[in-house]
This record gives structure tokens, C-alpha cells and sequence, in this order.
């Protein structure tokens, strides 16, 4: 049975790199009304990963608007939850004067390189929590120093997407300490901002929003977004918190030792601490949730998009949307794919290497493998990268005891088994919950009071399924797991050949002659 609760019902908005969802939950847990609206990514260029703020505003509005007409009882507050690591650039009346550069943009390779390179960089990383990648607000407003310099000039403001969206629903310019923990700005030991950080930028701390708790109210919405949405002018507005914490929230991954692992089109691996740090080598980041709860884990570029590649690569003939014929064909291969392994970084990676290096391999191709082996080593792949961040998270010093996961790989049975057989853990897979929605909900709840602590997302949460490893299954890839680590290594000089080289290779199909 859930705790005894106070009556009152939180809309979770999630404002995610393809969609935003606003999901209506009660006390209980319980969902009451949800809404997706979609926008899309532009890429007017390689390595760009933009998209319009204003799309992103109007699906918010929209969503909310959505489920407040579905919903049948009044609203208690609304609490948001983000994508970590957009950048925008805003003029002193607040419009956007760039796009939102979201987590996949990739311009700023080399200036993420050449941090990684100093001395410094490391400590940067340990102090901030946030990894030297492209990924990262950090490089991103060095390389518009560099190549946008009269634009970089003219920015009053730099900001966060769900910042400008609270700018613009609320009136108010700040962002949370969560979001702030992801932008390679932020002193995470000491919740101030980075002056040396801000120094490399070439930033001011005025340039900035306030930085304010995860749980801080806002007092409610403007004229314009009231009416929009039909909430009353004084709902309160709880600032939320970055998706990845808001995810663990969401599972109920909130004690230390659970591990909190999702694969969507790219994923991601978190434990909750009570403390900030990583790990000696800098494999993992540090975001915060709240003052007293940090994630410490990685992401990765390349999840259920690996299989969708290998769908339209390999298996054309199987059409689109075809992910259970793909996972039929994968397990008529055995465990370890023949020898055959595959590096799934079909869009570079991050954790635990944070490089934007690297490219995708297959190795110990032989005539004997069939595309099912291929398929099956690319789902291999994504799995053992994976086990690497885990790797890692237990080297920055955390116990793990529990998994559980999410995310659209979820629904094969043998995504399932093979992600608990690759980790050597029983993996928990939880029934309903939207993750960070359901976690920005959950915050937002113990912000207004209507539920004592957010420590009850553990018992809201009801268990589905656990998958228990299989033990030779599992030995075979303990077996293969230090040898896929070590093959990122040997082809280090391969990978910055390949991209010295790529600028000068062809792009389409030979002429006919």
C-alpha cells in the first residue's frame, strides 16, 4: 500500500530533444491525463543539432493546454523536467538571437578536445561533474567565441531550454541546480559558478541565470500562458530538475546502490549519492537532483538506434518498423555472435571515454557469420558499452546491489535477458511510469508538500519483471567484455586517421562513366 498522502494533483512537463510530454499524476502515483507534442532536430549542417526555441514554448503550452481539458480535477502545481546541455543565446529582451544547440550538436569538437587535452581539464571535470565533450554548454560557447565572435558579443544572456521556457511562461530568468550541474559551468562542490570556467568561456557570471534549488516555486504563470493553458494565474510552477536525475527519481532508483539504466535512441547509466564526485579517471559525470542527491553515471550516443541502422542496413527486405523481426533474426545467433564484435558508435560516444572520436567496427568478421550475427553483436555492443559505464560508476567508489530499466528496448524479451546477462546483475524493469515526468511530478510534489519526501518513489513503483542473468551466457561476455574495452584504445590511431581523412573522401555515388 503507498503512504498516506495529502490530496493533490502535479503535472510533470517533459521537455525532451524530440517531444515534449506533460503527464497529470495524483498522489499515489497514479496517471490521470498525458499529452505528447513532437518538433523536430535540424542538422543544416554535419555535427549540428539545432532546433527552434519557439516550437519547443508552443508544444509545452500546447501539452499542458491538452491535459489540463482531459483532467476533471483542479491542478496543485505544474514542476518541469529537460534535456541537459541545450545552449541559447538571448538578446537583453530575451528572444533568442541563436537555435537551441541541443546534447547531439557536435561543432564544437575540437574545442572540447583541446580542454580534455591540458592538464586542467580533468580537474575542470572533477569540479564541475560535467565530462570535456561537444555535448557540453563549456565548448559550445567557446567554439561561438571562436567562429561567431560578433554574435558571441552581442549575447545578454545564455540559457538552457526549460530556462527560456520559464522565462516565458513565468516571467522569471533562473535555472536549477541540476540543469546548472550539466553545463561544465557550475562549482558542483560548492553550488557557485566556475570562475576559471567562466574565464575560459569568456562569460560572466551576469550572463547567467540564477541559480536556484531544484525544488524552488515559482509564483505562478503569466497573463498569456494562463490563458493558453486555462490554469488559474497563480498555479505554482516547482523549477524542476535535468531528465537524467529526474529519470532515477522516476524509476524509483533513489537509494544509493540503484542503478537506474534507460535505452531509448541513445542511453544512459545512474546511481543516486548523497555526495558530488566522479571517478578518478573521469568515466562518469555528476548531476544534481537535489542538494543531497546527485546521479553519477554516463550516457551513450548509440542505443536503439544501432538496431534501427542495422534494420535499414542489413535487413531492408524486412521493411520499416521493423525491430521484432530484427530481434527474431538476433537470436538465431548464439551468445557472443561467433566471435564477431561489434563498436556501436554510429554517432561518436560519450561515457565513459567522452570522446567525439571515435566510429563505429565490426571485428573478427568471418566468412562463416550471417547478418543475424551482425545484428546480434550491434545489440551486443550497445549492452557491453553500457557495462563499461558501470565500470566506471563503480570506480568513482559506489556500491551496486539493484538495476532497474527503461526505455523501448524494454519491450524485447531478448534485449531483456541479454542487458542482465552483459551486466551480471538482475535487471527489474518497472510497469507505467514516464521517468522524468513522473519524476518532475514526484519533485514537484515534495516542493508543495503534498508528499513528505521524494524517497516514496520507491514504493510507488511497481516492479513488472526481473530478469535474472543466465550463467553461461554471462561468463562469455565477462570473457569478452576486457577485450571489447581495449579495442576502443587500438583504434584510436585509426579513428583520427579516418577523420583526417574524411574531408577529402567522396560523399555519393561514383559518376557514370
Amino acid at each position: 500500500m503507498p503512504p498516506a498522502t495529502l490530496p493533490g494533483v502535479v503535472i510533470g512537463v517533459d521537455i525532451g530533444t524530440t517531444s515534449t510530454k506533460a503527464n497529470a499524476y495524483d498522489t499515489t502515483g497514479r496517471q490521470l491525463a498525458s499529452h505528447l507534442v513532437d518538433y523536430p532536430m535540424n542538422n543544416p549542417q554535419p555535427g549540428y543539432a539545432e532546433q527552434d526555441p519557439q516550437l519547443i514554448l508552443d508544444a509545452v503550452l500546447k501539452s499542458l493546454s491538452m491535459v489540463v481539458a482531459e483532467l476533471a480535477v483542479p491542478v496543485s502545481g505544474l514542476a518541469f523536467a529537460s534535456a541537459m546541455h541545450s545552449l541559447i543565446g538571448l538578446n537583453a529582451a530575451g528572444d533568442p538571437l541563436t537555435p537551441s544547440l541541443t546534447w547531439a550538436d557536435s561543432r564544437s569538437t575540437r574545442q572540447a578536445e583541446r580542454l580534455r587535452a591540458v592538464p586542467s581539464g580533468l580537474a575542470l571535470h572533477r569540479r564541475t561533474g560535467t565530462p570535456m565533450h561537444p555535448m557540453s554548454p563549456l565548448p559550445k560557447l567557446l567554439w561561438f567565441a571562436e567562429q561567431e565572435p560578433k554574435l558571441f558579443e552581442s549575447v545578454a544572456h545564455w540559457v538552457g531550454i526549460k530556462d527560456w521556457v520559464l522565462l516565458r511562461i513565468c516571467d522569471t530568468l533562473v535555472t536549477d541546480h541540476s540543469i546548472a550541474s550539466a553545463t561544465g559551468l557550475l562549482d558542483i562542490h560548492r553550488l557557485v559558478w566556475d570562475s576559471e570556467a567562466l574565464a575560459i568561456a569568456g562569460i560572466t557570471e551576469e550572463q547567467l541565470p540564477r541559480l536556484v534549488p531544484t525544488t524552488t516555486v515559482l509564483p505562478g504563470l503569466t497573463p498569456q500562458a494562463a490563458a493558453i493553458t486555462e490554469l488559474p494565474q497563480h498555479t505554482p510552477v516547482v523549477v524542476g530538475a535535468g531528465d537524467g536525475p529526474l529519470a532515477n527519481l522516476g524509476l524509483g532508483a533513489v537509494h544509493p546502490g540503484m542503478v537506474a539504466c534507460s535505452i531509448g535512441t541513445s542511453g544512459a547509466m545512474r546511481v543516486m549519492v548523497e555526495r558530488p564526485g566522479v571517478d578518478p579517471l573521469g568515466g562518469v559525470f555528476c548531476y544534481a537532483l537535489t542538494e543531497h542527491r546527485w546521479a553519477v553515471g554516463g550516457a551513450i550516443n548509440n542505443g536503439g538506434i544501432v538496431l534501427k541502422w542495422a534494420g535499414a542496413a542489413l535487413a531492408p527486405d524486412l521493411g520499416d518498423h521493423s525491430e521484432e523481426d530484427l530481434v527474431a533474426l538476433a537470436a538465431r545467433a548464439p551468445v557472443g555472435s561467433g566471435g564477431l564484435i561489434m563498436l556501436p558508435y554510429l554517432h561518436s560516444e560519450r561515457a565513459p571515454h567522452w570522446s567525439a572520436l571515435p566510429r563505429g567496427a565490426y571485428v573478427g568478421l568471418t566468412h562463416s557469420h550471417r547478418r543475424e550475427h551482425l545484428i546480434r553483436a550491434a545489440m551486443e555492443g550497445v549492452c557491453q558499452q553500457l557495462a563499461l559505464v558501470l565500470s566506471s560508476v563503480r570506480a568513482a567508489g559506489n556500491e551496486v546491489h539493484e538495476i532497474r530499466a527503461s526505455g523501448g528496448f524494454a519491450r524485447s524479451g531478448l534485449w531483456r535477458q541479454m542487458l542482465a546477462d552483459v551486466l551480471g546483475l538482475p535487471v527489474s524493469f518497472p510497469a507505467g511510469h514516464e521517468g522524468s515526468s513522473f519524476g518532475a511530478a514526484l519533485l514537484g510534489m515534495q516542493a508543495l508538500g503534498l508528499i513528505p519526501s521524494i524517497d516514496v518513489a520507491a514504493e510507488l513503483v511497481r516492479i513488472e519483471e526481473t530478469v535474472r542473468p543466465d550463467p553461461a551466457a554471462a561468463a562469455t561476455y565477462a570473457a569478452l567484455l576486457p577485450l571489447f574495452a581495449e579495442l576502443y584504445d587500438a583504434l584510436v590511431p585509426a579513428f583520427t586517421s579516418l577523420r583526417r581523412l574524411a574531408p577529402g573522401l567522396p560523399t555519393g555515388p561514383p559518376m557514370p562513366r
